[in-house]
């Protein structure tokens, strides 16, 4: 069973290995790392020409977590009007969003994925059930007319 502290350890390891971190002690900075992400975007900004990119997150979870790591970089997360809510925009620098948002958001939404699937499984088992598989699987159903 992962801990809540456990997760923090490994959401803060995420951070840092996008970050660029060389030494143990700069590994366990996750201030230090999110300022040198930010750099990293403030050299992109001066560099290249900012796109709009599209994503479109059908989790709820998933959604919060990439909108609130937009913002932890200074990103400023939208849609349009009449926009599905599962679609979001970000404006930023390509080498930016493609080499390091989007690559953190993936690992850190794995990790998060993988906890919440663990504690729900752990739930159900606990609480509802001891069987938490999917359903049977049985044979075809009859056709109707034959």
């Amino acid at each position: 069973m992962t801990t809540d502290q456990d997760l923090r350890d490994k959401l803060r390891k995420i951070e840092a290995l996008f970050a660029g971190a060389a030494t143990p002690g700069e590994k366990a900075a996750a201030g230090a790392a999110a300022d040198r992400l930010r750099a990293r975007l403030r050299e992109a900004v001066e560099s290249e020409r900012p796109e709009e990119f599209k994503f479109s997150l059908q989790d709820p979870w998933a959604r919060h977590l990439f909108v609130a790591l937009c913002r932890r970089y200074g990103l400023k997360p939208f849609r349009y009007r009449r926009m599905h809510r599962q679609t979001v925009l970000v404006k930023g620098p390509p080498s930016f969003i493609d080499g390091v948002l989007w690559p953190e958001f993936q690992e850190l939404n794995m990790v998060l994925s993988s906890y919440l699937a663990e504690i729900t499984d752990r739930l159900i088992r606990e609480e509802l059930h001891g069987e938490t598989g999917e359903a049977d699987e049985v044979a075809d159903a009859p056709r109707i007319g034959r």
